[in-house]
């Protein structure tokens, strides 16, 4: 209801700008009206909460443009459709991040993540609104990415009043209404709405900025869960005591309480130098060959962003070049060929140092080397109803090997 005492919000003008945020970003309309919208005089502006509830200040409303706010709308769905809380949990969890200030801190990477191209061509960029370039970090990257480049500090200290809600970065706040609350997506329709979303997004890719297209591809195409994946390898290949550990005064030994005036380094375990082999002869195809790179990604992810780390090896009957990982789309696939994976291994291992994982990605119609390579080795399977040779109508193609640990590209993972 909108009626004309002061203080109370103006839902006229708020579902307004709604309206032209859908109109400006149509592929997004269903996020936009799934939100259900309370009025809250403790947020500072708008936030959201994991279960797509939008808390709106009546005073923000007053004061802000349509075509700002209309910014705003999108810039707050835009949270919950890259499951921003979801990640700044997973986060904390890996690195021990705890407190408001790290939470802000996500909320700042969040932020970064979607406003470097959110903006322009009709939606007006809201006031204040924070940038990757305003704080000296580079566009395009992901939250994940942001998070290790900065701290808070005198360059962060205007945006001590940010906050978009428990939606950003997964800390709950005292005006959430918590899940019992009133008008809460469940699982399933928070998922149906992405899928919604990356549907409309797949469908018109060329009015789409490059974030949300990245987004769209990884909605219908999630990637293993490489950082288990490879830890699970690491263990295995680093058996012997102090192999793949070193020490650091990043985070002190918990004995320094003993020893009172010195401060004692702790081990820390490395993470693993993996070798990806890519197949790219001529019965992948270049769909399978995009999912590839999405894998790439996220494996140099699993590592802790090391791009050091991660070696490409294209291959189809012959080993191509052995190339450090800088962006997963610069990676040059070249082949086309038969397919002969055995030459892949045999370069890989000849890289010094050499690898900790081989990574395979491929469609398995491949032979395998005959020996078990002196490292962990995951094969990543594109799925193939029937595997076939066109020249050979009785051809059954190895299977991978039993030392291999296999996932389906797009599946879940497999246990050897």
């Amino acid at each position: 209801m909108t009626t004309d005492r002061a203080g109370t919000l103006d839902r006229d003008k708020l579902f307004t700008a709604r309206l032209h945020a859908a109109r400006v970003r149509p592929y997004l309309a269903t996020a936009l009206f799934a939100l259900h919208v309370v009025e809250s005089r403790r947020v500072p502006t708008m936030g959201v909460d994991r279960y797509w509830r939008c808390y709106v200040s009546p005073v923000f409303v007053d004061r802000t443009p349509v075509e700002e706010l209309a910014g705003v709308w999108v810039h707050e769905v835009s949270h919950l459709l890259r499951d921003h809380h979801g990640r700044s949990d997973r986060a904390a969890r890996e690195h021990g991040l705890s407190g408001p200030g790290e939470r802000l801190r996500m909320n700042i990477a969040a932020d970064c993540e979607i406003n470097d191209d959110v903006f322009g061509d009709g939606l007006a960029r809201p006031a204040g609104v924070v940038e990757p370039g305003s704080l000296q970090l580079p566009e395009g990257q992901l939250m994940e990415d942001y998070l290790r480049q900065f701290r808070l500090g005198p360059r962060t200290q205007h945006l001590a009043w940010l906050d978009c809600g428990s939606g950003a970065d997964g800390l709950d706040r005292e005006w959430d209404l918590g899940p019992y609350g009133a008008h809460a997506l469940s699982p399933q329709e928070r998922d149906a709405v992405r899928f919604r979303v990356a549907e409309g997004i797949t469908g018109r890719p060329g009015h789409v900025p490059q974030g949300w297209r990245r987004w769209a591809e990884q909605a219908f195409h999630p990637p293993q869960p490489w950082r288990e994946l490879l830890g699970a390898a690491l263990r295995s290949a680093v058996s012997a005591p102090g192999v793949g550990e070193d020490y650091t005064y990043g985070r002190p030994s918990r004995r320094s309480a003993g020893v009172p005036g010195v401060v004692l380094p702790a081990l820390r375990r490395q993470p693993p130098r993996v070798c990806v082999i890519i197949d790219t002869s001529g019965s992948v195809s270049d769909a399978e060959l995009g999912s590839a790179l999405l894998e790439v990604a996220a494996i140099s992810r699993a590592v802790g962003g090391r791009r050091d780390l991660v070696r490409v090896l294209p291959c189809d009957a012959a080993a191509r070049a052995v190339g450090p990982l800088c962006r997963a789309q610069d990676i040059p696939l070249v082949g086309g060929g038969g397919t002969d994976l055995r030459a892949g291994f045999a370069r890989a291992l000849r890289d010094r140092p050499g690898p900790d994982v081989i990574v395979v990605l491929t469609d398995g119609q491949t032979p395998w080397p005959i020996s078990r390579p002196p490292c962990r080795t995951v094969v990543g399977l594109f799925p193939r109803a029937t595997r076939w040779d066109e020249d050979d109508p009785d051809y059954v193609p190895d299977s991978p090997p039993e030392w291999a640990r296999v996932v389906g590209i797009g599946s879940a993972p497999v246990d050897r």
